[in-house]
Order: structure tokens, then C-alpha cells, then sequence
């Protein structure tokens, strides 16, 4: 069967938490470096949002779904538990991530930073400060959860931390959200541990420019 592809840019929260599910499971897959809603990604999502997959006949979008086809269509370690409350957990914490955590530390937050609506292009400090309260509980949560478990959904790395941790890793990047970090004991330390497994080490994105 042709190579597993995923199309979309390194840079992305979503596509980075595709490629992690990839490297966790060892499966070989090729980066197709795609921007949204360009003719490439249009091919396999009607929606241009990235990532897309094709994998031989098959083509998905929307993260979960390509990340639950990694995980359910090749061998290696299990990224949704078999049982019904591990796999419930996961499809929670991913949800979280997807419905809450990303509009508002991504969405709003980082890209207020890093791509802001302003005149002079400096950080959009309104949308920034209109964040901040929501980043706050958001964080808590994770870390309440942390402080019971190794891991965001369980004792073990699942598809959670991979849908969490890229977000994580940018808010390290910024004054207040790296702030609010070292204030949540518990997810610092989840992040400084899953930081540096090799799945993550080896699909790291470049740094963005300067």
C-alpha cells in the first residue's frame, strides 16, 4: 500500500498531534507541506483546514479521525485504550482540546502574537487580555487532572497528550501564558517530561522565523 500521507504544515498544532500519533505507533508516513484551503488540501477536505491524510484509497480529515485511523489501522502501542472508561477519557480530554483548549490559547491567545489584526502588526493586546481569565481555568483543569494521573488521560501517553502537548508548547513561548505554566505544578512537569519522548523530539517543528 502507498505511503500513509499527511498534508499540512509543521507549524501546526494539529498536524504536529497527527505526527506524534505516527511516530508513537512507528508508522513511516510523508509530510506534504500544504497551506489551508490550498488546491492540495482541497482535494481532501472540503473545508481546506489542515491536516488532511491519504493513505492509498483512503482520505480523511478532521485530526481525530485520521489519528484514530493511524491507531486502529497499524500495529504498535495503543493511543485509545480498549476499554470502554480509557477510551472514553481520551475521546474527553480530546474534545477538551479541540472545543475549548485550542480556540482560546491557540486561536485567540497565541495567533494574537504571532499573526495579530492590527494596524503596526504588534500584539493585539485586547484579544490577548480578553484570554487571559479563560487560559486560567483552562490550564487549572489540566492540571487538576495531572495532579491523579501520569498522564492527561490515564496512566499511559495517549492520544490526549498528543492533542495537548503541541498547544502546551507554544504557550511556553509567551510572557503570560509561560507564567501561568510555572504556576500549574503538575501540567509543567507533564510537559517537561513529554517534551522530550522521542516522538515528539522527532517531529519538533522548525522554530518559527525571527
Amino acid at each position: 500500500m502507498p505511503a500513509l500521507q499527511i498534508l499540512g504544515g509543521a507549524a501546526s498544532n494539529f498536524v504536529w498531534a497527527a505526527r506524534i500519533a505516527c511516530a508513537e505507533k512507528g508508522v513511516p508516513y510523508e509530510l506534504v507541506p500544504a497551506r489551508p484551503h490550498s488546491p492540495e488540501v482541497l482535494t481532501a477536505n472540503p473545508l481546506g483546514k489542515i491536516p488532511a491524510m491519504r493513505h492509498g484509497e483512503v482520505t480523511l480529515f478532521e485530526t481525530k479521525a485520521i489519528c484514530t485511523y493511524i491507531d486502529r489501522a497499524f500495529a504498535g502501542p495503543g493511543l485509545i485504550p480498549a476499554g470502554a472508561e480509557g477510551a472514553a477519557l481520551v475521546e474527553q480530554w480530546v474534545s477538551f482540546v479541540t472545543t475549548a483548549f485550542d480556540p482560546v490559547c491557540m486561536r485567540q491567545y497565541v495567533l494574537s502574537y504571532i499573526f495579530p489584526n492590527t494596524p503596526d502588526k504588534s500584539p493585539d493586546r485586547a484579544v490577548i487580555d480578553a484570554a487571559l481569565p479563560k487560559m486560567e481555568k483552562l490550564l487549572g483543569t489540566l492540571d487538576a487532572a495531572l495532579a491523579k494521573t501520569a498522564y492527561v488521560a490515564g496512566p499511559a501517553f495517549t492520544l490526549a497528550d498528543a492533542f495537548a502537548l503541541p498547544i502546551v508548547n507554544y504557550l511556553t513561548r509567551f510572557p503570560e501564558s509561560a507564567a501561568m505554566l510555572a504556576k500549574n505544578a503538575h501540567l509543567h512537569a507533564w510537559f517537561k517530561r513529554v517534551i522530550e519522548r522521542p516522538s515528539v523530539v522527532a517531529t519538533m517543528p522548525p522554530p518559527p522565523p525571527k
